[in-house]
């Protein structure tokens, strides 16, 4: 049903249920990324952090958590840590190729300054 939401782009809808999936399994990390995913959708990146720090507490390794994380930081204007970010991903899986684009595009956008 959630997934139903937030295709249909429900996004009051699904999150009504990721809400309830988090209250009764919280450490269930695909509630929290999927909620954060959805306040990204809202351009809430407030929460949708507060979520990607949560599902990066129950585990480190979450490469989408670390994407989203990155993808968030660079519309900011937060280069390093969305750099940082783009690399773990990527060291955890370097076969991302989205990632690894928008970290080069990061990099070439950014070659020069002061960091």
């Amino acid at each position: 049903w959630t997934l139903q939401a937030m295709e249909g782009k429900q996004y009051p809808r699904a999150l009504d249920f990721l809400d309830r999936i988090i209250l009764m399994e919280p450490a269930y990390v695909e509630g929290w990324n999927k909620r954060a995913t959805v306040y990204f959708l809202l351009d809430d990146y407030g929460m949708a952090l507060a979520d990607i720090g949560k599902v990066l507490e129950l585990e480190p390794r979450h490469f989408g958590a670390l994407s989203g994380l990155g993808i968030i930081l660079r519309s900011l204007g937060e280069d390093e840590r969305a750099k940082a970010a783009f690399r773990a991903a990527l060291d955890i899986d370097p076969h991302l190729t989205n990632v690894r684009e928008e970290l080069e595009s990061l990099e070439e956008e950014t070659a020069g300054e002061d960091t």
